[in-house]
């Protein structure tokens, strides 16, 4: 028969871990949400613009869209790589960039 105390530490410290894991905050990764599928309103609310907006980039085909039958979806994922395209690179990863480039170029006697 097993050591009555044994098994009680073992349960203490299983309950250890559960406690510190719990007080642990989790921390959520944006990427790995899942996809959701808006309304035109709440695409709006989402990218902070107006419902008119949101149409003009749609006819203009700026916006990722989804049509069935007259109404319009969009899915959250594509809509928060839409808004990271429009990112502008800052000048220390323009500069790392254009060593990179001529490192490369270099390498390659064309430069």
């Amino acid at each position: 028969m097993n050591n009555p105390f044994e098994l009680i530490e073992a349960r203490l410290s299983s309950i250890e871990n559960l406690i510190l894991d719990l007080k642990q905050p989790t921390k959520v990764d944006p990427t790995k949400q899942p996809e959701q599928l808006l309304t035109i309103q709440e695409a709006a609310q989402f990218l902070n613009l107006t419902v008119p907006t949101i149409y003009s980039k749609v006819s203009k085909g700026e916006l990722p869209v989804m049509k069935r039958s007259k109404r319009l979806y969009f899915s959250s994922i594509e809509l928060m790589e839409y808004l990271k395209a429009g990112r502008k690179k800052s000048n220390a990863e323009i500069e790392q960039e254009a060593e990179a480039y001529l490192s490369n170029n270099k390498k390659r006697g064309q430069i």
